[in-house]
């Protein structure tokens, strides 16, 4: 088996810097979370299952220079994932918004969330016509 080469690796990190025991890894195709030191948890996110990416930044977080990215995804061990105060925010979220974008192409998911958006489409324009005709 050979080892996973990852695109991204940070801690949680405290005043800016990383003294936690939380570590957060991005590879071409899931986002690692594990944290503890004598019981360790370890989880992770298939990229194509994310559905949303939020960046958070507070008064803090700005002044160290980290802030909180959140993956929203549909799976259902974790359907919410917090990368809490990294290090580049902006970057970090970028680069999972770019793979996250190249692993949904790679798997063809872009037909079942246009399926989605056409039929909200088709009942507006149904409504619409049956304004016109005074119905």
């Amino acid at each position: 088996m050979e080892p996973i080469n990852y695109l991204w690796k940070d801690r949680k990190r405290f005043f800016g810097m990383p003294l936690s025991f939380t570590q957060y890894r991005l590879s071409e195709d899931r986002l690692f979370c594990e944290t503890g030191v004598l019981n360790v948890k370890s989880d992770e996110v298939l990229l194509y299952r994310v559905r949303d990416l939020r960046l958070t930044m507070s008064l803090g977080q700005r002044i160290f220079g980290v802030g909180t990215v959140c993956v929203v995804s549909s799976d259902k061990s974790i359907p919410h994932l917090d990368l809490k105060n990294v290090k580049d925010p902006r970057m970090v979220k970028e680069l999972i918004h770019r793979n996250v974008e190249a692993a949904k192409d790679q798997r063809r998911m872009r037909a079942t969330e246009l399926l989605g958006g056409e039929d909200d489409l088709v009942g507006q324009d149904h409504d619409e016509d049956l304004d016109e005709e005074g119905v």
